[in-house]
């Protein structure tokens, strides 16, 4: 549980990173295509280390929404890197937390890719609250400061 806070802790900074990457280059787009690949420079080098066995055979036998993991990464990634600018750390982190609490709830309930968890009661209390604490750190009823 700790290691998943501290990368939580980290993620804000990711998209602060870069915003001031596309700010200082090409744009959002361009610092989302650099941090991803810097990322993979340190994920193959990881994999590399490790010494995997490699079966290419593996490869052809997943489905095509396999491989669906790395596009939704990206759009995070550029999403991020163009609304931290306009909404701030906090307040993006807030509901991006929101809205995988809301998607995480409905693929549990249903069974995507996983063993079934139904929704509930405390589920939904739980989900009520963080909605709460996201329009309390977002506060969309102001105005933005100039």
């Amino acid at each position: 549980m700790a290691l998943a806070a501290f990368i939580g802790m980290l993620l804000p900074l990711q998209a602060l990173i870069n915003a001031a990457l596309g700010r200082q280059t090409f744009g959002a787009l361009f610092a989302a295509l650099a941090s991803f690949s810097v990322g993979t420079a340190v994920l193959a080098l990881w994999w590399l280390a490790t010494r995997p066995g490699f079966d290419a055979a593996a490869l052809a036998k997943v489905p095509w929404w396999g491989w669906l993991g790395g596009a939704i990464g990206a759009l995070y990634v550029v999403g991020a890197t163009l609304l931290v600018p306009r909404l701030g750390a906090a307040s993006l982190i807030c509901l991006v937390v929101f809205g995988q609490l809301l998607g995480s709830l409905l693929l549990d309930h249903y069974g995507v890719l996983h063993v079934r968890q139904p929704i509930d009661s405390t589920r939904v209390a739980g989900a009520v609250l963080v909605a709460i604490g996201a329009l309390l750190v977002v506060k969309p009823w102001q105005t933005p400061a100039a």
